[in-house]
């Protein structure tokens, strides 16, 4: 399998162990997809970068929680029948602040709502639709049972880095919270 991930923590609403979530989007994408050939970029953004970028590509006003782009020419149109595609690349931009607001919402963690939202994107990346009801409940099914499996093998939880005792005392962090591999 040839796997290029990248995984850029630009954001600093949350400190995020980069590392640890490589692992699971590698499980993810490996075992639980099983692609053949991967070329992914995912970005942690801010609610204020995710809005710029919602307004520029899409032309909507306001954060959301997963943009994605395929970067595919052809893209791979899955029907629920159909074959998964072996080749996936793309982009995804992952708003941290929004899962950080949704885990409220929904009662879980901030740390199982980046996760989803990966989940959710990679989906995309690999035809899903999710602009009618009938297409959305299929979506949401297949992505409920790939988080659930990603459950299983890891902590979410531990995805969530501990600020420094600096850090937590209100000195300036003077740099990234996670470092990219």
């Amino acid at each position: 399998m040839k796997l290029e991930l990248s995984l850029q923590n630009q954001q600093r609403i949350r400190a995020i162990k980069v590392r640890r979530l490589r692992e699971i989007v590698r499980s993810l994408l490996a075992e639980q997809l099983q692609f053949t050939e991967v070329e992914l970029n995912i970005v942690l953004v801010s609610a204020r970068r995710m809005a710029q970028v919602n307004e520029q590509f899409l032309r909507h006003e306001g954060s959301t929680d997963v943009i994605t782009f395929d970067y595919l020419e052809s893209r791979h149109i899955r029907r629920s029948a159909g074959p998964q595609p072996s080749r996936l690349c793309g982009e995804l931009l992952v708003c941290v602040e929004e899962a950080v607001t949704q885990a409220e919402v929904f009662q879980t963690s901030w740390p199982a709502e980046v996760v989803r939202y990966i989940v959710h994107g990679v989906l995309h990346l690999c035809g899903e639709d999710d602009q009618t009801p009938a297409a959305r409940r299929i979506m949401k099914r297949r992505e409920n049972r790939l988080v659930r499996r990603l459950e299983q093998k890891f902590s979410f939880a531990a995805l969530a880095r501990k600020p420094a005792a600096r850090q937590a005392a209100g000195a300036s962090a003077g740099g990234c919270w996670a470092r990219k591999r």
